[in-house]
């Protein structure tokens, strides 16, 4: 057995960095929305993921070209339905603890719980078994080609300190659930937590005994996280010198923020697409003023909601040109988009009139449109825009923007009739996309999305072998999503940084900080 000592995490911490009190390299950063949680099985949501990703580690990561790169596994090997990791020797986690394979067999059976949101990635994995302390086999219920793209997000904890904390099983977020690991961590990554306070401040400072200290270029030695929700306040702290960096300046901010003395810009096309679901699977929905049937359940209504919108007005009005109108639900960079799936739905509001005409529904229809207001890029303006353009389909959209935190849950508990969401893909592969989204049993499919023929090419796609079968399939399963219209894809966003210019940080696709390879002047 290990010698473990279960130490809460901002001790644990604040001893590490005892003699950086003086820290020459503190990153002071700051976005619209704080993590959900600092649980890492509990909620897959692009900033969580990123922040826990600076305390937790995954066998596999990318790097900011998105490239695999090995991480506590040190290389990897496929035999058939058999994956073998050999594990990194030597690896501590922030409170001393050895790294070895019990923590990993510890950690998969953790996200494969009923409140993780992760049980979708590692689905194919049927047996996780110890060969020695270091080297485990990742045993899969088929040949599955692209294992190691599912692991990236998928982080390692500490079993010791997770039972002894009694957090053997994550969180369930959308039950509002608090436990000991949705304030404090325990990893073995760049960075160890000496304290968080949720929406206020999260002090992160560089783990002493980090297996990749002097590998990276990265030279921080403190993080301190301030999320601001207000974007002028944002952009007023980083003009101010309050901040260095700012993940998501406001659009419209950025030639203001290029032209200041000291602070820089920088953009790249995201892997993240914007898009909202109609619930079709109610038989009634629970905010319209239609009884007794639902509008959405009919293909019809769905087409001319997709035909009412707008793409390039929003592109040019609402995201100041830093986006790119889509035809489907995820983005280019991905296998399976192609560019004609992703040919873009054109705005004809004359055919969509005819078409809820031809629905029974020629006077419309009131629903309500929920919406975040602190998650992506603009995301309250584009459903304002939204708002108005189904209004001159005579569909009365009454708006409801709340925070991230609130705003996921609905869609996860399924009692949103109307939802904007944005779907990033980490395995590059539309098997991601399909899983959650579009799956019958996928657990953010709460448009309620059922089509025999997707779950069946869902299924197999997890096994193929053949890279031009698997195409085909992905290519057909995406021609039959394009035909019955689930959900209305609003745009693919392109992201922007804006810091100082003491800041070097390369931006990567995923909108992800990754501070080990972040450096200050």
């Amino acid at each position: 057995m290990k010698n473990r000592k279960y130490l809460v995490a901002s001790a644990v911490a604040l001893a590490l960095t005892s003699g950086q009190a003086m820290s020459e390299n503190v990153l002071r950063w700051t976005s619209q929305g704080d993590a959900l949680t600092l649980d890492p099985h509990s909620q897959n949501e692009s900033p969580t993921i990123a922040m826990n990703g600076m305390m937790y580690e995954s066998l596999v990561t990318r790097d900011t070209e998105m490239n695999l790169l090995p991480e506590l596994a040190e290389s990897w090997s496929n035999e058939g339905n058999v994956w073998t990791f050999n594990l990194r020797k030597g690896v501590k986690f922030h409170g001393g603890e050895d790294f070895t394979a019990e923590d990993v067999v510890f950690s998969f059976e953790r996200a494969r719980h009923e409140a993780s949101d992760y049980k979708e990635q590692i689905k194919s994995v049927t047996e996780v078994k110890i060969v020695d302390d270091h080297t485990i086999e990742l045993v899969t219920d088929g040949v599955n080609p692209i294992l190691p793209n599912q692991l990236t997000s998928m982080y390692i904890m500490d079993k010791g300190w997770s039972e002894a904390n009694n957090v053997a099983s994550p969180q369930d977020f959308a039950a509002k659930e608090e436990t000991f690991a949705v304030r404090n961590t325990n990893g073995t990554g760049p960075f160890a937590l000496v304290s968080r306070a949720p929406d206020e401040l999260t002090v992160m400072a560089a783990h002493a005994d980090w297996w990749g200290k002097g590998q990276f270029p990265g030279n921080i030695d403190k993080l301190e996280y301030r999320p601001i929700g207000n974007a002028a306040t944002r952009v007023a702290a980083l003009l101010s010198n309050e901040v260095d960096f700012v993940l998501d300046p406001p659009l419209q901010d950025l030639k203001r923020i290029e032209n200041a003395d000291g602070l820089k810009t920088t953009t790249v096309p995201q892997v993240r697409t914007i898009f909202f679901g109609m619930d079709q699977g109610v038989e009634e929905l629970r905010t319209s003023d239609v009884k007794g049937k639902n509008p959405f359940a009919d293909i019809k209504v769905r087409e001319a909601m997709n035909l009412a919108i707008d793409r390039k007005a929003i592109q040019r009005v609402v995201m100041e040109g830093l986006s790119f109108p889509a035809g489907m639900i995820t983005s280019p960079g991905v296998l399976g988009n192609t560019e004609a799936q992703d040919a873009e739905i054109p705005f004809d509001l004359e055919k969509a009139k005819a078409l809820m005409s031809e629905a029974g529904y020629a006077d419309g229809f009131s629903v309500q449109l929920d919406c975040p207001n602190n998650r992506y890029n603009n995301d309250e303006k584009i459903c304002q825009a939204a708002v108005a353009m189904f209004a001159k389909l005579g569909v009365k959209v009454k708006l409801e923007a709340i925070p991230k935190s609130q705003h996921f849950p609905k869609i996860q508990n399924r009692t949103s009739d109307f939802y904007m969401l944005g779907w990033g893909v980490p395995t590059l592969d539309s098997h991601y996309v399909f899983s959650y989204l579009l799956d019958s049993e996928g657990s953010w499919n709460a448009a309620a999305y059922n089509n025999a023929r997707v779950n069946e090419i869902t299924k197999a796609i997890a096994s193929e072998t053949d890279l031009d079968k698997r195409t085909m399939m992905i290519d057909e399963a995406w021609t039959q999503v394009r035909t019955d219209m689930p959900y209305i894809p609003i745009h693919h966003q392109v992201i922007a940084w804006g810091m100082s210019d003491k800041v070097d940080a390369p931006i990567a696709s995923d909108d992800a900080l990754r501070p080990r390879y972040i450096t200050m002047k």
